[in-house]
């Protein structure tokens, strides 16, 4: 990792004096902040193993100008980060439902292999739909009539004692909820309850990878990257299922072993379930979306003659016995979950407006990245992506434009980093 010194000479080897704008760098431990745009500071950054990173999602959010300029979808941004990874490195990439396939066609043409898609599910979103029968009755310049709902309510009369006789009267009026109205025009009438938008209630996020060079085995010996840690990243649970094993039978003719599967409970892997492409926050929400997902409740026919499933995808493989049900139960919502980011989880004065939980950021960071790896942030925002790798053991470089954003970022970096 170069040094901020070291940084400042590779830029106006680059760009020169007066053309490069780093406005400034500054290093916290080993890690690296630069202010400046992610198109020329990407080229100062070498063998990175991981990108994880949250881009504008090109929607205009909260009227946002760094949301709606386009840096996101194009594959010139991709393609310098492409050069300041390793063979092999992934990049982990947030956006929006509606900008989603812009992104991703922007990372794939720039020479990133797209290799999946996590969706994270959350149930706190809010729909910012457009009423369609308010709006015709407002073009049309009919006033609505707000329908009273609730039972008549006391009201104290302004500046009295609320324990003297008589400081009570009886409101004349009844409560009003704000959008219970009944349409005023006939057109309003036949498209009420019509709106534009659905709730948000996901976030996909692109899984790319840098091409390799040879095979998985041997880029990840090479240059340390090319797989997921799996491992790493398994969901816990305390979960039994009820299960089939193989296990080694003695022969009565004398040291010859068959395998036999034998029903039992048995434990899940050490450390829980394999990762899955969907993360969810918890809510009741969500988890009431998921049905329950019994496994395999019949036994499996292995008989040879029976030839009903013998052509469906392809010939089935039966073996010389049946496989007894599984019999495993519980909620398909069974994958990685955290809140969305708290108030604490923020950090104190962070006024960024999409900030990712911490929780969330670590888990990422820690599936694509290999012990002390590097990662690196092209849109580092408050620094989310930084934190995390810091909790995690990994070095970080982040690289953000907006001068206040960076200094929020920089603080919420450096207590991290001396908490460590």
């Amino acid at each position: 990792m170069l040094s901020a010194d070291a940084i400042s000479r590779r830029a106006a080897e680059l760009w020169g004096e007066d053309v490069f704008a780093p406005r400034r760098v500054e290093r916290v431990g080993p890690h690296t902040l630069i202010l400046g745009d992610c198109r020329e500071a990407l080229s100062l950054v070498r063998e990175a193993q991981a990108c994880v990173t949250d881009p504008p999602y090109e929607l205009g959010f909260m009227g946002k100008s760094w949301d709606a300029s386009g840096i996101a979808n194009s594959s010139a941004v991709w393609g310098a980060l492409l050069g300041a990874l390793r063979p092999g490195a992934h990049v982990l990439a947030f956006s929006g439902s509606r900008t989603y396939h812009r992104m991703t066609s922007a990372i794939e043409d720039a020479g990133f292999e797209i290799r999946d898609q996590i969706m994270w599910l959350y149930g706190s979103g809010f729909p910012k739909s457009l009423d369609v029968s308010k709006a015709i009755d407002k073009a049309a310049g009919a006033e609505r009539e707000k329908i009273a709902v609730g039972n008549p309510v006391k009201r104290m009369i302004p500046g009295a004692d609320q324990n003297g006789t008589g400081s009570w009267i009886k409101d004349n009026g009844r409560v009003y909820q704000p959008g219970v109205e009944v349409p005023a025009t006939d057109a309003a009438k036949e498209w009420d309850g019509w709106g534009t938008a659905l709730k948000p209630a996901h976030e996909p996020i692109c899984v790319a990878r840098k091409p390799l060079i040879g095979t998985v085995a041997e880029n990840v010996l090479t240059h340390g990257s090319g797989a997921l840690n799996l491992d790493g990243c398994r969901v816990p649970t305390d979960e039994t299922i009820v299960a089939t094993r193989n296990v080694a039978l003695g022969s009565s003719s004398g040291g010859i072993y068959s395998a036999a599967q034998v029903p039992g409970v048995y434990n899940q892997k050490e450390g829980g379930r394999w990762p899955a492409n969907i993360i969810h926050d918890g809510s009741d929400e969500v988890l009431a979306a998921f049905p329950s997902a019994p496994g395999q409740l019949a036994d499996a026919s292995t008989d040879g003659s029976r030839r009903k499933t013998q052509n469906v995808y392809g010939d089935m493989k039966r073996g010389s016995s049946a496989g007894p049900a599984r019999g495993d139960s519980g909620s398909a919502a069974r994958f990685f979950y955290c809140a969305k980011a708290s108030k604490k989880d923020r950090g104190e004065g962070n006024s960024h407006p999409t900030v990712k939980p911490h929780e969330l950021m670590r888990y990422l960071c820690r599936l694509v990245t290999p012990p002390g790896g590097l990662i690196v942030d092209p849109f580092m925002g408050s620094g989310s992506t930084g934190v995390a790798a810091i909790a995690e053991g990994f070095r970080f470089v982040g690289i953000e434009q907006d001068e206040a954003y960076f200094e929020i970022a920089l603080k919420r970096i450096r207590t991290a980093f001396d908490a460590g």
